[in-house]
């Protein structure tokens, strides 16, 4: 046992001195990137610190088309804006596409379902509504610190995916193609059910009468902290209120951390099951979701990165041979055009 005490402590110690050794590296990095252009080293800054001004203190929803606009920008900076726009507008492109098409769900299906969700979680709890249960225990008529917590997690929906997007194709470029793939099929297999379904929410069958009251949280959070409206294009996107079933945003947490385990391994994908814990108490607790709706989302999920891995095992070295041989075609008559121009 001493001798495997002393191995892991030596392989930690190694790490420490590595990780030390890359913060001593720093400095320098940043001083020849001054040295080279010290406006744009700057620009840089104020940017990021922008950016960093937006996502903490701007009062307003972080959306797809937000985000992506503003990490265009800083990719603009480092030279990497081409790609970016590339690899991620028709990722950000399709969830708009969705988020718009997912406002006509009602106009197609108006059976809204009420009582469902309500006796299967009756049912799982032995007769408790968990959302009627976890606000006795922990909602006292004002918000409090954790309240905060879970919206803020809450609020991440979109961020958070956009983010370990962006980091899987920096720093694990073969897997952002399935990483894409998987959120988006995701998506569409919500508003296909959202169609077939039309679900209500917890706090909207409160205000019907049908379970006891809850309290919106999300709603005193969202006037204590100032917050009027969503921002830039989704202004004009109507929600829709009963796409409540599947939760995605159970959902869009559980496959987040599903790839974190696949790309990063088992430790950080250990770390990584902190959000989509909070997630699932936290839209019980807030009355957003029902049990039933954040199981099902994690099932949409994990049936979404199934789908897509086995796709992708079976199909996707013939689709990179496709892929090749129409750049190269395109590549060919570009070429042939640039040519003639030159005559």
């Amino acid at each position: 046992m001493g001798t495997g005490f002393r191995a892991v402590g030596v392989r930690y110690t190694g790490k420490v001195k590595r990780f030390g050794a890359k913060l001593q590296r720093l400095p320098a990095s940043l001083r020849a990137a001054y040295a080279e252009s010290p406006r744009l080293f700057w620009l840089r800054v104020s940017y990021l610190a922008a950016m960093a001004y937006i996502l903490v203190f701007w009062r307003a929803i972080w959306t797809p088309d937000l985000l992506f606009f503003m990490f265009l920008g800083l990719f603009f900076l480092y030279g990497l804006g081409r790609q970016f726009l590339l690899q991620f507008g028709p990722f950000v492109l399709l969830l708009l596409a969705y988020d718009g098409l997912r406002s006509f769900a009602p106009l197609v299906n108006n059976r809204v379902h009420y009582t469902e969700m309500i006796d299967f979680d009756k049912w799982l709890a032995g007769g408790i509504l968990p959302t009627v249960q976890l606000q006795q225990w922990w909602f006292h008529g004002s918000v409090s610190w954790y309240d905060y917590y879970f919206y803020l997690a809450y609020m991440c929906h979109f961020l958070v995916p956009l983010a370990l997007a962006i980091l899987i194709w920096r720093v694990r470029p073969a897997h952002y193609n399935r990483y894409a793939a998987s959120f988006v099929l995701l998506s569409y297999a919500g508003f296909v059910t959202y169609i077939l379904y039309p679900a209500a929410p917890p706090w909207m069958a409160s205000e019907m009468g049908l379970i006891p009251q809850i309290h919106k949280v999300s709603t005193d959070i969202w006037w204590s902290l100032g917050v009027q409206d969503f921002p830039s294009i989704y202004r004009t996107l109507s929600p829709n209120l009963v796409a409540a079933v599947p939760s995605l945003h159970a959902a869009y947490a559980t496959l987040a951390a599903m790839f974190v385990f696949r790309v990063f391994g088992r430790r950080w994908g250990a770390v990584s099951t902190i959000y989509p814990l909070t997630i699932w108490v936290g839209i019980i607790y807030m009355g957003e979701h029902y049990v039933v709706d954040a199981l099902l989302g994690i099932i949409y999920a994990a049936g979404a990165y199934a789908l897509t891995q086995r796709l992708f095992d079976q199909y996707g070295a013939h689709a990179r041979k496709i892929r090749g041989r129409v750049i190269r075609s395109y590549a060919r008559r570009w070429q042939a055009v640039a040519a003639t121009l030159r005559r």
